[in-house]
């Protein structure tokens, strides 16, 4: 087996995981979270999304967004095991770091 290999969460996995990040939504299908994140303005919305996206290929998981002013909506999700992942949890747990940190 791959070292890299993702599994897909269990529902119990989820919830667990789900109490470790504020403030994120959990689709009824148990497919994906979302969040979205409001920032001063758009400089410093686009300033976060430029960050996320080197962490984003470090990972090699990119999320699925939208950026409207100073507005990101995040959907999250891994679309390999068609659910959710450790890698959606770590995503999640960066973008949330680097909100803070950018606020």
């Amino acid at each position: 087996m791959n070292k890299n290999t993702v599994f897909k969460f269990s529902e119990e996995d989820i919830i667990k995981n789900l109490k470790k990040i504020d403030g994120w939504f959990l689709k009824e299908d148990l497919t994906s979270i979302s969040k979205t994140f409001i920032f001063k303005d758009f400089k410093v919305a686009f300033s976060w999304m430029t960050s996320i996206s080197i962490e984003a290929e470090k990972l090699n998981h990119h999320p699925e967004w939208s950026n409207v002013y100073n507005k990101v909506e995040v959907n999250l999700s891994t679309h390999d095991v068609l659910g959710l992942s450790k890698k959606d949890f770590l995503m999640a747990i960066y973008m949330d770091q680097e909100f803070m940190r950018m606020k």
